[in-house]
């Protein structure tokens, strides 16, 4: 059975987004890597710091303003933990049948999924996201007509 104009402007748009759901989630590992790393080098620091300070009797502030709120807020185990209790693509990605919503006609472009925005509801100028050309739509108002 072949997919309605609807139900095929479905497959590029969730394709996208997962792709952009994986990115952010390899970003946020790297960041998060790195973040655990830079709190593992402060608390390095501090014990250091703090030995000089010990050492020598003086009075140095073994941390930062921001390491000592990464450290007492989050830590570097607490990062680790969080890493380690995911794993990448860890969702499993379903394609379902999408319902033959909107009469078949696929929904205007929308930015939100790398549209350009214009376009009409139920005109048919407009196949999976892509003109068919100038002059194609009577639609008064559309941005390919």
């Amino acid at each position: 059975m072949a997919l309605t104009a609807y139900q095929a402007q479905f497959k590029p748009r969730m394709k996208r987004a997962i792709r952009l759901r994986a990115k952010a989630d390899r970003r946020a590992r790297c960041y998060t890597k790195r973040l655990s790393d830079a709190i593992g080098a402060a608390e390095d620091a501090a014990m250091q710091l703090n030995a000089l300070n010990q050492l020598y009797n003086v009075d140095v502030s073994t941390y930062t303003l921001l390491t000592q709120a990464l450290h007492a807020n989050s830590g570097q185990e607490v990062l680790e933990d969080h890493l380690a209790q995911s794993t990448p693509g860890e969702e499993a990605v379903l394609f379902n049948q999408v319902p033959d919503g909107n009469g078949g006609q696929p929904l205007p472009n929308n930015p939100l999924f790398g549209g350009t925005g214009g376009g009409h509801a139920n005109c048919t100028a407009r196949v999976n996201g892509k003109g068919v050309g100038t002059g194609g739509c009577s639609h008064a108002g559309c941005a390919h007509g």
